[in-house]
Parts: C-alpha cells; sequence; structure tokens
C-alpha cells in the first residue's frame, strides 16, 4: 500500500497537465486590473494636458487681446469671453465640441481675467526690478480651469468619486 501511495505520488508530481491553466487563473485577473489601471491613468494625464493647452491658449489670446482697439475700429468684442471659447472649444465662436468631454465655459469650468486691478503689479519695488518692463506697471492675465474628471469606470470599480483637476496659465498682458 505504501508502495502504491508512493508510486502515485511520484506520477503526480512529474504529471505537467493543468500547470498553465492554474497559472493563468492566478496572474490574470491581476495583469487586467493592472492595464485597466494603466489606461485610466493615461487617459486622466490626456484630460489633463489637454486642459492645460486650452488654457494656455486662453491666456495667450487675453494678453494680446486689445477691447480698446476693437472698439475704435467700430468693433465690440468681450476678451474674456472669447478667450474662455477658445480655451474649451479651440475657436473664438464657441461652437463644436469641446477639447474634453464636458468641460464648458460656464462658470466655475473657465474664467480668464484680463487685467484685473489686483493683478497689477509695480514693475519696481524699492529701487529692485521685479518685472522686466518699459511701464511702471505690469499686469497678468491668467485663465483659470477646473474639469470634473469622472473616467472610463476603473474609478468606480475602486469606489473613487470623481477626480477634479485644476489648473491655471498666466501670461503679462501686451498693451499696443
Amino acid at each position: 500500500m505504501f508502495r502504491s501511495i508512493a508510486r502515485r505520488s511520484r506520477r503526480f508530481g512529474r504529471d505537467q497537465h493543468g500547470a498553465v491553466l492554474v497559472e493563468m487563473t492566478l496572474v490574470a485577473p491581476l495583469m487586467l486590473l493592472l492595464s485597466a489601471g494603466v489606461f485610466e491613468f493615461g487617459n486622466l494625464i490626456h484630460d489633463r494636458l489637454l486642459m492645460q493647452a486650452g488654457l494656455t491658449d486662453a491666456a495667450r489670446f487675453g494678453a494680446r487681446c486689445n477691447s480698446q482697439l476693437y472698439t475704435d475700429a467700430g468693433l465690440t468684442i468681450d476678451c474674456a469671453t472669447v478667450a474662455a471659447n477658445i480655451a474649451v472649444f479651440g475657436n473664438t465662436t464657441g461652437t463644436g465640441s469641446p477639447r474634453v468631454p464636458n468641460w464648458n465655459t460656464q462658470s466655475p469650468n473657465v474664467t480668464v481675467t484680463i487685467a484685473a486691478s489686483a493683478s497689477c503689479h509695480d514693475a519696481v519695488v524699492s529701487g529692485v526690478t521685479q518685472y522686466r518692463s518699459v511701464t511702471p506697471q505690469v499686469c497678468i492675465v491668467r485663465a483659470d480651469g477646473t474639469y470634473a474628471y469622472s473616467g472610463v469606470g476603473m474609478l468606480a470599480l475602486l469606489n473613487i468619486g470623481p477626480i477634479t483637476l485644476n489648473d491655471f496659465h498666466e501670461e503679462r498682458l501686451i498693451r499696443f
């Protein structure tokens, strides 16, 4: 009887049938979870980069937009609204699909502040040059944006709520 048990145990130790199936059932769920996490993180970074690009474009437009120049030419333009449209849609009219899904120009998602009184700073303070400028004050244009990233589902599986992305871009106001 002991010989029979010993023989069967040696034969069982040498048998390779089903080993790959066991390994696969142990490794596959972990690999799928890691792959889904990498995809979710890549999607999050992609949306953040699109948001940053839009805010940069908006601040650059706002820094160069001169409402007085348009008014003198008989045109009416609200530089902050046009800059917000550029941030979200990539065009001045605010039509088409947004750069990032479900991102819009409505408050508080995108705010463009052009030369507010608090954003103007003295170029020289106590004899020390703070900003290189030919004017006594330097004004800043700031584009702020928030975006509630809801994801593709991986975060919901882990019971993580929506992530809010916040970003801004500042440019010096160019007066001409």
